[in-house]
């Protein structure tokens, strides 16, 4: 399978200096996967399900703002990669909109939520404030 078997939503590339892409590092979006390419020679390729994402943040540091670039933080159930960071990239509002509308429509699809993919509710964890003082099961010898 080839690159223009995959229908890509968005691509983009590690911006250096001056916001330039003078990187071997690419980022793809899929209506399921985002894809890290790394590499010139030998090349490494970092895939995630876009439901499995349960937290993202966006980063716009002074440097990469002046050149209008910004770095996106997804926290992810993944065994080898459990924080992806898509560095420096151009538009990052606009990619962050978009990766956001794709996981959403990937969790519909699987009928998951972030609650369900971090383990439930610890409702059973609570102690009421009368159990540390009235507890008449433990001798206090």
């Amino acid at each position: 399978m080839g690159k223009k078997d995959i229908d890509y939503i968005w691509t983009g590339k590690k911006r250096t200096i001056f916001g330039l892409p003078i990187s071997f590092t690419r980022y793809f979006l899929t209506e399921t996967k985002f894809i890290t390419r790394k590499g010139f020679l030998s090349i490494e390729e970092d895939e995630l399900d876009l439901y499995t994402v349960t937290d993202k943040k966006l980063v716009l540091k002074f440097k990469q703002r002046i050149f209008k670039c910004g770095t996106i933080i997804m926290h992810v159930i993944d065994t080898d990669t459990p924080v992806k960071e898509v560095q420096s990239i151009k538009k990052p509002r606009e990619v962050l909109a978009l990766l956001d509308k794709h996981i959403n429509i990937q969790r519909d699809r699987y009928r998951t939520r972030g609650r369900d993919l971090i383990g439930g509710s610890y409702d059973h964890c609570k102690f009421d404030d009368n159990d540390d003082n009235n507890n008449d099961d433990y001798d206090n010898n």
